[in-house]
């Protein structure tokens, strides 16, 4: 796996049921994954001895993160590596305008938008607003993550003014319309290389300063006829692109209802930790099925619903250890599931997410039911993070 993140750490858990080692490339030893993996290649993703490295005698190549240069995985999969999924699929996770225009090509529903590659399209820009007179969105075509390369802005000079920025900086820029939409919504799907397919519940994804905070699983108050939509486009669209291993879309649910589609991811994904305790099988271990061309796993919940909670790195660090804050946790909801990812504590950081699992006996269409399990999650993620409980109780008084 390129990339030594959480996600490659959490796979590499997933890969010791199956009797599977991972080997790693990450750029430290201290990295999520490197602290765990017992085959570690430190280098970078740019290195194309560094990949070649990682790669040798595995039975496939996959990622943690988007960011390998597209020419230097084309020359592994010459070289006869397994590069799961394949770079010409990639590139559609890799490139925002590369992924808009095949989807706009497919039929899939996605936002009006211009593709800005110079100055000299500037007046794009001004023809979108006076298409979809409302604001616009307008981000870097490649390396953005976690709100990071996007901006929001509420009319055309603030629009011209963030493409002239991301132009300077050498990236060419995609400029939509900003949806009118009642929520976000992740449809994550697993597909093999021989074309077997499989897919998770829909779910809703809570955003914060464009990082996700909270995701509930599966969607509650979803159209059931709109929650197959979002599944069946999903499938389709990890066939047509030629997915190996899971697809993340992540959608908007508009205010009328109909889907569209924001960014595609191609790995695990923030939007399925949930399924590491309330799906019969993990999108860590779905992966792996997928890139070893196992037959895939059964995606059923195993509760009515189960609510993830990230948690983030509190503004000031808590004097109070983490180890402190788990003891407390676990005294006070022994039901939490925490996986803590060995990074260090800083602002806004993910550090880890906590995982709460719906009493069986509940029911996704109970708003109280619903809103207990999403509580108890927020509340414990932030705990873990401030070291302060949300309802000001105290153990000690």
């Amino acid at each position: 796996m390129i990339g030594g993140g959480q996600l490659a750490r959490m796979t590499h858990q997933a890969a010791i049921a199956l009797g599977q080692t991972l080997r790693v490339l990450a750029v430290s030893a201290d990295e999520p994954a490197a602290q765990v993996s017992p085959a570690v290649v430190l280098g970078s993703h740019t290195d194309l001895e560094a990949l070649r490295q990682v790669a040798a005698g595995a039975s496939a190549l996959t990622f943690d993160h988007e960011h390998v240069p597209t020419e230097l995985l084309q020359t592994l999969v010459a070289e006869g590596v397994n590069v799961a999924p394949p770079p010409a699929a990639l590139v559609h996770a890799q490139d925002k305008l590369v992924m808009r225009r095949r989807l706009a090509d497919l039929g899939a529903p996605v936002p009006r938008y211009r593709e800005v590659a110079s100055t000299a399209d500037l007046d794009a820009i001004d023809e979108l607003a006076a298409e979809v007179g409302g604001g616009l969105v307008v981000k870097a075509s490649r390396g953005g993550y976690d709100g990071k390369g996007v901006t929001l802005t509420d009319d055309v000079a603030q629009a011209r003014a963030a493409a002239e920025g991301y132009l300077a900086a050498g990236v060419a820029v995609l400029v939509e319309e900003k949806v009118a939409m009642r929520r976000e919504l992740a449809a994550l799907v697993a597909r093999s290389p021989f074309g077997q397919g499989a897919a998770w519940p829909v779910v809703h994804t809570v955003q914060e300063d464009g990082i996700c905070v909270e995701v509930i699983a599966p969607a509650p108050q979803l159209d059931p006829a709109v929650a197959t939509a979002a599944e069946q486009l999903a499938l389709r669209i990890a066939d047509e692109l030629g997915v190996v291993g899971v697809l993340a879309v992540e959608l908007f649910e508009t205010v009328d209802g109909a889907l569209v589609v924001n960014e595609l991811a191609m790995r695990p994904h923030n939007s399925g930790h949930w399924s590491m305790d309330g799906a019969t099988t993990s999108q860590f271990e779905q992966h792996l099925r997928a890139v070893l061309d196992y037959p895939l796993g059964s995606t059923a919940p195993l509760a009515p619903v189960t609510v993830m909670a990230n948690v983030l790195g509190a503004p000031v660090q808590p004097a109070m250890s983490m180890d402190e804050r788990l003891h407390h946790l676990f005294g006070r909801l022994p039901e939490a599931r925490v996986h803590l990812y060995g990074k260090g504590e800083r602002p806004g950081r993910k550090i880890g997410h906590v995982n709460i699992v719906g009493a069986p006996g509940g029911s996704l269409d109970d708003p109280d039911y619903v809103a207990d399990v999403r509580e108890r999650a927020v509340r414990a993620a932030h705990w873990l993070s401030h070291a302060e409980w949300t309802d000001g109780w105290s153990g000690h008084e």
